[in-house]
């Protein structure tokens, strides 16, 4: 068994890092002062663990287990990441990273003698809060992201993503895998509805961010007749209502998070409303239908407001399933661990999509709030998700680089 303390004490270590003492919540931005602890933090695990760490060009890390035997076996990754979104949870990410340490101490314990190496994986800017785009770590280093566009990412700052990590060609090191299980918090309640602590995913929601640039004219707040405005601000009011509804009448997800007024001044009216539309759905054709409902009727509001709209489509990963062979070899290695999707994006569809066979194992979340720091999960089944974890890793570790039983 999974001891309750390592697992604790890992989680003890964690807590401080990037906490505000306000909301609770945590700020682990990529490259910044908590963030680079956690880093750290981990190079420090792995070393006392007596795996070599490695860091490629675009900042991801990978602590490798290289028992002897293994030497010319494709190896199996689990993992996660450390960063947060702004005001976010403490599981999202690090439980999974936390979680892998605690399984390899199992594997250990237990005697187990892979066939195979293992790495743990800490991917870069998986939430896309600083440079605006999500898994960029795991997109740079499977080739699906170029550096040439990556490159010239800039924060909010005004610091290029080049000025940070030295970039280039991926030096290769995710081609000595051949298999990927993440483990993560659930973001949502299926796990809770089915009474199980721990569930293995089978495919992540298509889903996209969309810009919608809104221009009108400045005007005092006071002095200017309701009638003789030109305001952004209402286009994108009744347009985040639209979404809202067009979302909750297909059952699909529509999200405006993030608005930003010019000159955003309280006496007058703003010239100019940018707004980003977060939408995910069951499937693509799903998707397509609710993102251009809602640019329907932001449109048709703006002729009305007299205001004039721009919409750009800033990111889309389609509809992913998931290897559905790994998939069903977990839940039966769990005793038939229900199988649910996510909503949410992750490195486990990057690694899919790029030709890794990849799944996840998801915690139980008692509330389903997700990016918040009201983020939760029981201990109890955290340490469910060590054990679980741990079993997945010594069943897919007995294999040897032919696939056959070791």
């Amino acid at each position: 068994m999974s001891r309750p303390d390592d697992l604790e004490r890992m989680w003890r270590d964690l807590a401080p890092i990037g906490r505000s003492a306000r909301s609770g919540g945590y700020d682990r931005s990529p490259w910044h002062g908590a963030e680079l602890e956690l880093r750290a933090w981990f190079r420090q695990q792995a070393g006392d663990r007596g795996l070599a760490v490695e860091e490629d060009p675009f900042g991801n890390l990978v602590a490798w287990w290289r028992p002897a035997g293994t030497d010319g076996a494709r190896a199996v990754l689990t993992g996660s990441h450390l960063d947060s979104v702004p005001d976010g949870g403490a599981f999202d990410g690090p439980l999974g990273v936390v979680s892998a340490l605690a399984a390899l101490d199992l594997l250990r314990e237990q005697g187990v003698a892979p066939a195979r190496p293992l790495g743990i994986a800490v991917f870069a800017e998986e939430e896309g809060s600083r440079f605006g785009r999500a898994c960029l770590g795991s997109r740079l280093a499977s080739g699906t992201t170029g550096w040439d566009d990556a490159r010239e990412l800039v924060d909010a700052g005004g610091t290029r993503l080049g000025d940070l990590v030295p970039g280039g060609a991926p030096d290769g090191w995710l081609l000595e895998a051949d298999t990927y299980v993440e483990l993560h918090v659930e973001q949502g309640r299926a796990l809770v509805d089915r009474g199980a602590a721990v569930g293995v995913g089978s495919a992540i929601w298509p889903h996209g961010r969309w810009r919608y640039d809104v221009l009108g004219r400045a005007d005092h707040a006071g002095t200017t007749r309701m009638e003789d405005r030109v305001d952004p601000m209402l286009t994108v009011a009744m347009t985040v209502l639209a979404a809202n509804k067009q979302a909750r009448i297909s059952g699909q997800r529509a999200t405006f998070g993030r608005v930003e007024v010019h000159p955003n001044g309280t006496n007058a009216v703003p010239s100019r409303v940018s707004a980003w539309l977060d939408a995910r759905a069951e499937s693509d054709a799903a998707l397509q239908e609710l993102v251009a409902g809602i640019e329907r009727q932001a449109r048709e509001r703006a002729e009305r407001d007299g205001t004039t709209l721009r919409v750009a489509a800033e990111s889309l990963t389609g509809e992913l399933a998931f290897d559905a062979a790994l998939t069903a070899r977990c839940s039966a290695v769990l005793g038939g661990a229900p199988v649910l999707p996510t909503q949410a994006g992750h490195d486990a569809g990057v690694l899919q999509a790029a030709g890794i066979t990849s799944t996840m194992l998801f915690v139980r979340n008692p509330t389903g709030v997700s990016h918040s720091p009201a983020e939760h999960a029981e201990a109890e089944d955290c340490l469910a998700g060590v054990e679980a974890l741990g079993a997945v890793l010594a069943d897919l570790l007995g294999e040897g680089a032919n696939g056959a039983v070791a």
